[in-house]
């Protein structure tokens, strides 16, 4: 299982939200390149990034630290947040970002999710499904959409997605365990990799990710706080 450091950014910093709430933000850093350095130096099999500017305006406001961190770091990244356009897709993919996030246009504009799937590839594509109480949210988490997560997902892999970024939004950044149940539930019912993200507290949850079998875990405050250890992490679950 991939250990995955997650990096929010918003205003150029590194920042993480309690449930998304954009009125709960913690700085951790004012230096995103040098944070990516950290964690590619404990060993990081790839580096997640969130442009939450983009996410909640509708296109990338952090395009230039992506670039600064892709160009300084070898690890590869995933980024996502506010990528809405084809031409935005491969804008971002230009800075040397070899795999993309999609969100709200999942649910905006399917339709554009399996054209970018057939330009740049199924690998290169990831559709990240942020739910509430099982259904999902958009634009930034600040509006909830009408379907359901496992329904959005298998609507996704009829359109050639391959693989998602599954967040519980209630446990994001709340350090109080990953919502288990769902992500068991939804690998079961989609057969496709998932990546489980939000609330992740502890050696012990990522442990009991790996027997559930995803592909990847996403860690935000638990690094940044010290309650896991990346390097650590990884010797035990990565694989």
């Amino acid at each position: 299982m991939e250990v995955i450091p997650a990096i929010d950014l918003r205003r150029g910093r590194v920042v993480r939200l309690y449930q998304g709430d954009f009125k709960k933000e913690t700085v951790y850093s004012q230096d995103p390149v040098q944070v990516a350095r950290e964690w590619e130096k404990a060993g990081a099999p790839r580096i997640h990034i969130v442009d939450l500017d983009g996410a909640r305006n509708g296109s990338p406001a952090n395009l230039d630290v992506v670039r600064r961190v892709a160009a300084n770091v070898k690890v590869p990244l995933q980024v996502g947040g506010g990528i809405r356009t084809l031409d935005t897709a491969r804008t971002v993919t230009d800075l040397g970002v070899p795999r993309i996030v999609l969100g709200t246009t999942a649910v905006r504009d399917p339709k554009l999710v399996r054209e970018v799937c057939q330009t740049l590839g199924p690998e290169a594509v990831v559709v990240g499904v942020d739910a509430r109480d099982g259904r999902v949210v958009i634009e930034g988490w600040l509006e909830r959409a009408s379907v359901a997560a496992r329904e959005l997902m298998g609507e996704m892999v009829a359109l050639g997605v391959g693989r998602f970024i599954y967040t519980d939004v209630n446990r994001d950044g709340t350090l109080t365990g990953p919502n288990f149940q769902a992500i068991a539930a939804l690998m079961e019912e989609i057969g496709v990799p998932v990546i489980a993200a939000g609330g992740i507290a502890s050696m012990e949850d990522l442990e009991r990710l790996a027997a559930l079998g995803v592909e990847g875990a996403i860690v935000g405050v638990a690094l940044y706080t010290g309650a896991i250890d990346l390097r650590q992490a990884i010797e035990r679950v990565g694989g």
